[in-house]
């Protein structure tokens, strides 16, 4: 039997998605797509060297510890992912090719290569698809007791990519759907001396992402999907800080009639 046959998950792995303060009082739900870089024991690191593992290929730096001082600020429930997005990108529809990525920023990723439809499958049954399904119960959840949450998906971005420097140090992305939310914070954001802003940038919002037009497309919820530049999380206390500020920031936006 091939590794790709095993069960993919077993005992020593963590479960897809961890629900921190799921009792969170606020109407927003926080999400990260890329908070966790485990791989399944049974994929054999996906033949990567564990340097590789703790670089911005594997996951979104900072978002995890991000989102749980913004979960304890807001007094929000987080949901992160805890696989790594070389595993299966849970931003990235997965019946694209973008989901399962052969390389990734000139690094080539051995344990994705020649995989066959089973194999894509199988990733997604077993971390993209409950992942999602603990985000969809959570706004059902809010739902029933009348009450449409604000959904905020936290991302980080390298600070150069290609050789080319990225000067923001936030980023809002934003495409269809509810953008009104979005576009106030924008500029209660750029009413900040400090901040270099970006509109859909460094990337934009489009065809690709899959977890805001998924979750809050259909229902018209309003939606913040928020890249940090992942060189203001690098310290201990950075995460903490940039909590504090963006609470702040969220709560004016959503207090505007």
């Amino acid at each position: 039997m091939s590794l790709a046959r095993r069960p993919l998950l077993g005992e020593s792995d963590p479960p897809p998605s961890v629900v921190h303060r799921e009792e969170g009082r606020a109407d927003v739900v926080l999400l990260g797509d890329h908070a966790g870089n485990a791989i399944p024991s049974s994929l054999s690191a996906l033949g990567l060297p564990a340097s590789d593992l703790s670089r911005h290929i594997a996951w979104d730096l900072g978002v995890r510890e991000l989102g749980e001082a913004l979960s304890a600020e807001l007094d929000a429930t987080f949901i992160r992912q805890s696989f790594s997005r070389l595993v299966i990108d849970c931003n990235r529809d997965p019946r694209s090719a973008a989901s399962i990525v052969p390389s990734s920023d000139g690094t080539p990723v051995p344990g994705n290569v020649g995989l066959d439809p089973d194999d894509r499958e199988q990733r997604r049954t077993a971390i993209h698809e409950p992942y999602h399904q603990t985000i969809a119960r959570e706004v059902q959840r809010r739902r029933a007791r009348g009450v449409c949450p604000v959904i905020v998906a936290l991302h980080s971005f390298t600070p150069a990519l290609n050789g080319a420097k990225r000067p923001w140090q936030i980023g809002l992305l934003h495409d269809a759907g509810d953008t009104t939310l979005t576009r106030r914070l924008l500029d209660r954001l750029r009413r900040e001396p400090d901040l270099h802003v970006g509109d859909n940038e460094p990337y934009r919002m489009d065809g690709t992402d899959y977890t805001i037009p998924r979750h809050a497309y259909p229902t018209a919820a309003r939606y913040v999907e928020v890249e940090f530049r992942q060189d203001l999380l690098a310290d201990r206390e950075a995460p903490r800080f940039w909590a504090g500020r963006f609470a702040t920031w969220l709560r004016d936006a959503m207090a505007l009639p």
